[in-house]
């Protein structure tokens, strides 16, 4: 055998792998067996002190990690404080993030020391590394002392305003902290959560209402001006925001909308008659006659309150079971009841999940399932129990499987039980037997069926079984002897037979049962309930104390119906029980005693002692334990635990009456308004008509009729405009030269004076200003006729520009434009590019087809790059629909580039590329000065080959660079053509079958002229109208920009439906650009 310290040094030294806590000498000086355990030189994590002390950031770096894997292990690592607190001002990077992880678990019990170093920490919190300023906001806030409130305060202020997103989130997090530390700055700090609300950043989103919960969830008006905001950015939240908001949301939701279910209760509540008598059925129709009240109006859900459940039903797929929970109880809790069922699938989804998920989902399906049995009686079968599930599993299991149990599916179910009474659970079998009890309760059809069965289960060889089984009996026989005198004989025969089992059970509640029965219903066993009495007696002092109590209810029963013969043993049980050790036992005996054998000194309740224990008794009533767990909010702990646990805020009860839904309303800022204001000042300058705005609600999507009368006046004076329109270009450029070289103002046409309104803008002075409330209150033309005068006026300068200024515009790159002073066009495009935009750049395509000007230039622009996480360099972009002049398989995309920072973006270009299969881009033009306030735009084309997948590209700059990513509607990879309509017709029959998507739609009454029509195919897809020679059928072509396949939409209209019929070869380009056509045509103006 070897030496003990050869055993140490093969086990420890040599075959055991090198700890991650520290040294290999410090674990074998730990191990109780080694000898250096006791040695008083030994110093525990004197290697990591050292290694913190040197002057190497390797070192340290390594001690960290070791230090932090002590933490996440659990193990304690405190005595480390100072040691680890002298290198929060270490300039490594990795060294200072693992320093703030261990301060912020730490900084609570050291605090002495953490104050020390406190100045450090609000160095830090102006770290241009945002990792570093979160982290030391999060251990300043980890310091609970009252001392530095107000650093903390002040800090919490600063990291609400940065720009960092993940900081801000980290001050959200801080606020509770505070509050918790003093109470009284409420006031200061709910200042601060409402800055946070408005926060549009979905990282900050959760956080923010997780502060608003913990301070001041009673300021529901905070959330007011934030609900459509939370409710759009709910899919994007990280997942445990998502919960925290959908909580708040529910409560909000109960308290500012009114009921769905309100009539729905009212039809429930009549239909319970169903089963009645034909006489209450009379009765409700002469009440129905005489009260003849006028119908409720149907219910209209709240748009806000729809927004709400149509935003949170795509999170029922969550991976997260949390969060499908909370989508699950705010259906429950404010949906209407025909719409709560689609909950069902995801919860049963969520029984696949580990244990202690099946055990929540389980509590929350038990309480769903009694009111609601519809909802999971598809899901049957998901309910049975499995032997590897445990016992607290299969309980709520059967708890569902009983709640489910209608006429058709009880069959079933019985059968179910009868399998798991053979369970080896006994707690799980007895469960199964009570389950069977409470069906045959509410199920009359099935009583006797399951009397007889529990009657054949008293044979068992399971004693819980058959005690089981006779507690149950008892409750089903007086729940039966209630309800009629039926049956009497097959009563007697139940009742003897477990009379006869008396003595062979042993569990007291069985015993007890047995001994009520007989006496309840002694007159229907007049010979064997003297004898069970006689024999209870002989081992009265043996039996337990419920037994002993029910012994007694039986003899003073007997004694009064039968005193003859059990007169004598009913004195002699009360001898027996006056000295028993139970002082409950002797007290009802003691007052049986005056009750039944009253002596000289009877009181006046001896007379009533029949009508006292042999009255009618009320059946015991079998329900859910879970039927009033709904007063709790589903998917919370007190729900879970049928109790009130600290912290629980109560669900509130919808108002009758919904609150004003205005106070929802948020007004937001167009780009377009101010050229408007712009323009309405120019015409009240030269005297010229001002149109007035026209005033629409948050939600109207249709124009008052006063508006559509002053629309159509004005129409009047524009139509020589839309007849110019369906000219060519030439003739264009012909007349607005004519026009110009004419000076008779008479003679000037509305197109020239629009252009010259637009070639003064920079002569407005600051008068502008003072008439801005004047200028709110105006608007231009109708959106109909928007992008053809515009197209207009930029032609008509495009026409007056020189050679040079055209050259000037070959230079792809960008112009600085002052944004106080150059407003938004509706549409910039190059000169040349626009100049191509009549020519055909594409292949031929089987027919006479060519390439066109666009019929419509849309204005909508998408976000780039957010100004926030772009550090003050935000990007929008927008689709010009013109010939691409790098490529014509490219869509030509103009961005336009702002800086908001305080200090000049250089060096502004495009980075790396991460492109599909197929895809290109053409990079604008390095910008290498970005000016403070200034804007610049610049033209980059994409070819995206015809896919719906997204252009992904860094955006760099002298010292970032940012991922981005622009995605191309289909309808935006397609260009015009000029087609006529018998090739129309020959090219959509050769595109049918596979190529073709149609579909019908609803349209309004006012949406059905040509010219809705053509502008809602126009704002979706580049394409352009092909004449037609049929009526109410209109026609529109176009191909793909990357392989040229025709793109080919007929629109056939037969009343307010039209047919929608979409044929290209590009089968997701087909399917996807009919949807977005169907969208287009339903929505109203």
């Amino acid at each position: 055998m070897a030496s003990n310290g050869g055993f140490q040094n093969s086990g420890y030294n040599n075959d055991r792998p090198p700890s991650s806590t520290g040294s290999g000498d410090a674990d074998v000086a730990t191990d109780p067996a080694s000898s250096s355990f006791f040695m008083n030189d030994y110093k525990k994590h004197d290697d990591l002190k050292q290694m913190l002390d040197t002057n190497k950031d390797n070192l340290k770096l390594e001690a960290m990690k070791r230090i932090i894997g002590m933490v996440a292990k659990g193990k304690d690592a405190s005595d480390l404080f100072p040691a680890v607190v002298k290198n929060v001002v270490s300039k490594n990077l990795e060294v200072k993030k693992l320093v703030y992880v261990y301060l912020t678990r730490y900084a609570e019990e050291q605090q002495d020391l953490a104050l020390l170093s406190i100045s450090t920490f609000q160095r830090a919190l102006k770290d241009p590394n945002q990792l570093i300023r979160a982290s030391a906001l999060r251990v300043l806030s980890s310091i609970r002392v009252p001392v530095i409130v107000p650093i903390m305060m002040l800090s919490i202020k600063e990291s609400c305003n940065d720009m960092s997103p993940y900081v801000r989130k980290t001050a959200a997090h801080a606020i509770p902290k505070l509050f918790s530390l003093d109470p009284e700055l409420k006031d200061q700090l709910i200042e601060v959560i409402e800055k946070l609300l408005a926060d549009k950043t979905t990282l900050v989103a959760g956080s923010a209402i997780q502060a608003f919960e913990e301070v001041c969830p009673e300021r529901i008006d905070l959330i007011h001006k934030n609900y459509r905001k939370l409710c759009n950015l709910l899919v994007d939240v990280e997942e445990w925001g998502q919960v925290v908001i959908i909580n708040m949301l529910t409560r909000y939701a109960r308290t500012q909308f009114v009921n769905p279910n309100r009539d729905d209760m009212i039809e429930e509540e009549s239909e319970k008659a169903f089963y009645g008598s034909d006489e209450d059925e009379e009765k409700e129709d002469k009440e129905e006659e005489e009260d003849d009240k006028p119908k409720k109006k149907p219910y209209v859900m709240d748009p806000d309150h729809r927004l709400l459940l149509r935003n949170c039903k795509p999170l029922l797929n969550s991976r997260n079971a949390a969060v499908v929970m909370a989508v699950a109880q705010l259906y429950y809790h404010c949906a209407p009841r025909a719409e709560v069922g689609m909950v069902a699938k995801s919860l049963i989804r969520l029984l696949r999940s580990h244990k202690e998920v099946q055990y929540i989902v389980l509590s929350n399906i038990a309480t769903m399932s009694v009111k609601r049995k519809g909802m999971f009686e598809p899901f049957l079968k998901s309910f049975y129990v499995h032997s590897t599930d445990p016992t607290h599993v299969k309980l709520l299991k059967l708890e569902i499987l009983t709640n489910l149990g209608t006429e058709t599916s009880i069959s079933t179910i019985i059968r179910e039980f009868q399998t798991y009474i053979t369970s080896t659970d006994k707690e799980f079998a007895a469960a199964t037997i009570q389950a069977i009890g409470r069906c045959a309760s509410t199920i009359p059809e099935i009583t006797d069926t399951c009397l007889n069965g529990l009657v054949r289960l008293m044979s068992n060889r399971d004693e819980t079984v058959v005690a089981e089984s006779v507690v149950v009996i008892k409750k089903l026989l007086q729940m039966q002897s209630t309800d009629s005198v039926s049956q009497p004989q097959e009563h007697k025969d139940i009742i003897v037979h477990m009379a006869k089992m008396a003595q062979d059970i042993t569990v007291p509640m069985a015993r007890a049962s047995i001994l009520w029965m007989i006496g309840e219903y002694s007159d229907r066993v007049p010979k064997i309930a003297p004898d069970v009495l006689r024999q209870c007696a002989k081992n009265f002092i043996n039996e337990e104390d419920i037994v002993k109590l029910q012994i007694l209810n039986l003899a003073a029963k007997l004694c009064i119906t039968n005193s003859k013969q059990t007169k004598l043993l009913c004195q002699y049980v009360f001898n027996l029980a006056k000295y028993d050790q139970n002082y409950d036992i002797r007290d009802r005996a003691r007052f049986l005693r005056q009750l039944i054998i009253p002596g000289e000194k009877a009181g006046a309740f001896a007379k009533y002692a029949k009508k006292m224990f042999l009255a009618t008794k009320p059946a015991p009533v079998l329900e859910s334990k879970f039927k009033d767990r709904d007063q709790f909010q589903l998917a919370t702990l007190s729900h879970v635990l049928n109790t009130k646990a600290t912290g629980y805020r109560e669900i509130p009860d919808f108002p009758e009456v919904a609150p004003d839904p205005t106070v929802r309303n948020v007004e937001v800022p167009t780009a377009w308004v101010a050229d408007t204001n712009l323009l309405a000042q120019k015409k009240k300058k030269k005297g010229g008509k001002v149109k007035p705005a026209k005033k629409k609600s948050f939600y109207s999507d249709e124009e008052s009729e006063e508006d559509e009368d002053e629309e159509e006046e004005e129409d009047s004076s524009d139509e020589t405009d839309s007849s110019e329109e369906d000219s060519s270009e030439e003739e264009e450029e012909s007349e607005e030269e004519e026009d110009e070289e004419d000076e008779k103002p008479k003679k000037k046409s509305k197109k020239v004076e629009d252009e010259e309104d637009e070639e003064s803008s920079e002569e407005v002075d600051s008068s502008e200003e003072e008439e801005s409330s004047e200028e709110e209150d105006e608007e231009e033309e109708s959106s109909d006729e928007e992008p053809q005068p515009k197209a207009k006026s930029t032609k008509a300068k495009t026409g007056a520009t020189s050679n040079a200024a055209m050259l000037l515009d070959l230079d792809f790159g960008s112009t600085v434009a002052n944004p106080a002073a150059v407003g938004k066009s509706d549409f910039l495009m190059p000169v040349l590019a626009q100049d191509m935009s009549s020519l055909s750049l594409g292949g031929d395509t089987g027919g006479s087809t060519t390439v066109t000007a666009p019929s419509f230039i849309p204005t909508k622009t998408y976000e780039l790059l957010n100004r926030i996480t772009g550090g003050g360099l935000s990007i929008t972009y927008r689709f010009t629909r013109t010939v691409s002049i790098f490529s014509e398989k490219m869509a030509s995309v103009e961005l336009t580039l702002t800086n908001s920072s305080d200090k000049p973006v250089l060096n502004v270009k495009i980075g790396d590329k991460k492109l599909q299969s197929g895809m290109e881009i053409f990079d604008f033009p390095e910008i290498g000065n970005l000016g403070v306030g200034a804007t610049v735009t610049a033209t980059m084309g994409i070819n995206f080959a015809d896919t719906t997948q997204p252009a992904t590209f860094d955006v760099c700059t002298q010292e970032k660079k940012f991922s981005v990513t622009v995605k191309a509607p289909v309808g935006e990879q397609i260009q015009p053509v000029n087609m006529a309509e018998n090739e129309f017709d020959k090219q959509q029959g050769k595109l049918s079958g596979m190529n073709e998507n149609s579909g019908t739609v609803d349209m309004a009454t006012e949406n059905t002229d040509i010219k809705t029509i053509s502008r809602r195919v126009y704002e979706v897809a580049n394409v352009v109208q092909v004449p037609s020679m049929q009526d109410n059928t209109y026609k529109f072509a176009g191909k793909t920009l990357s392989a040229g396949a025709l793109v080919l939409i007929s629109v056939k209209l037969d009343g307010r439906k039209a047919a929608l019929k979409v044929n290209c070869e590009k089968m997701v380009i087909g399917s996807m650009l009919l949807k977005d056509l169907k969208d287009s045509m339903t929505k109203k103006d």
